[in-house]
């Protein structure tokens, strides 16, 4: 019994030591590459569950909201079942999300499809010339379409993969992209209590590049020197956009029940960060290569993102960087090192 407490209480300061340390101080300097991502909907969730439980529900995602938080959970849900939520969201906007997960193979395998989208509808135009209004409405509707495939490879071993389809339509511009998730599951026990391990990735795909009437333009034609009358006919043409990268995520899960009874569950989540002062604790012969916070991305107060060299083998770090944020919730971080 000592040894089942201490195993347990182990692994909460474990859970509990990933935490990125909150109390760390503001960042002064704010250099957030904001507006270089799209598509910025597909972090909304899915699920009621998911959203009370946070990130680290897809540890434990095991119905059919795991076609977006673990796609590998598909695979142990109890049979066939469907999901629908929506709910307001800021500024008179709305988030649906809904999804169908149909087991088969002896409840092995399981496939789903699953749609969210996002958006608001008949706002008024504005424009400089005329700041009343032109009369004119406009509507923004994002929405997403996947395809999961979900399979038990063991009784402790799970994996899933999803590919889905982004379209993204802004008033007369639209653009579109194709991304895919995947997520693994591992569960076991862990003194005599039920521990589940999982990796998912999401979001990884194609940039998203925008077209539409709302790019076209009339340019005026430039007067010429030493040319008295120029025809002043404007031409036509057109506004050329960057492409946007998609919010990619990834992220390692773990889920223990403290209590597993019979009428009674408690379970310890958490999401696995790990920020310089517990780098320096595991490794101690490791020195990192980049110093610097990196999450959250919008104003990051801990570095759980590194770059580490290792004492004694005559590597010089030359130069080193947190970049700005191009897609995810963490910075990345970028080195020059120099090996003999």
């Amino acid at each position: 019994m000592r040894d089942s407490i201490a195993v347990r209480w182990t692994l909460a300061t474990l859970l509990l030591g990933f935490v990125p340390g909150g109390l760390a101080a503001q960042n002064d300097t704010d250099n957030t590459g904001y507006g270089t991502t799209a598509a910025e909907f597909l972090l909304l969730g899915a699920n009621a569950r998911g959203a009370a439980l946070g990130t680290p529900y897809s540890a434990i995602a095991n119905d059919v909201g795991a076609l977006y938080y673990n796609p590998a959970g598909a695979a142990m849900t109890r049979g066939a079942g469907f999901q629908v939520s929506t709910y307001e969201y800021v500024a008179d906007t709305r988030y649906s999300w809904g999804g169908v997960v149909l087991p088969f193979g002896g409840r092995s395998k399981a496939f789903g499809v699953h749609i969210g989208t996002f958006g608001f509808g008949d706002q008024p135009v504005y424009t400089v010339e005329q700041p009343d209004g032109t009369g004119a409405v406009y509507s923004v509707n994002q929405t997403y379409v996947g395809a999961t495939y979900a399979q038990n490879f063991s009784d402790r071993f799970s994996a899933g993969l999803t590919g889905k389809i982004i379209l993204d339509q802004l008033g007369d511009a639209k653009g579109s992209a194709f991304a895919v998730d995947f997520g693994t599951n591992f569960h076991s026990t862990l003194g005599g209590h039920p521990i589940q391990f999982a990796f998912t990735l999401q979001n990884l795909g194609t940039n998203i590049e925008y077209s539409g009437t709302a790019l076209n333009v009339d340019v005026p034609r430039d007067s010429v020197i030493g040319v008295p009358t120029v025809p002043n006919i404007p031409q036509p043409g057109q506004y050329r956009t960057k492409d946007w990268t998609l919010p990619t995520v990834f992220r390692v899960a773990l889920a223990y029940d403290l209590v597993a009874a019979s009428a009674t569950r408690w379970t310890l989540m958490g999401d696995f960060n790990q920020w310089a002062t517990g780098v320096r604790w595991a490794l101690p012969d490791w020195r990192p290569a980049v110093r610097g916070r990196t999450w959250p991305a919008e104003r990051p107060h801990s570095q759980i993102d590194h770059i580490l060299v290792r004492d004694g083998h005559g590597v010089e770090v030359v130069d080193s960087a947190v970049l700005p944020a191009v897609g995810s919730d963490h910075r990345p971080v970028r080195a020059t090192l120099r090996v003999p």
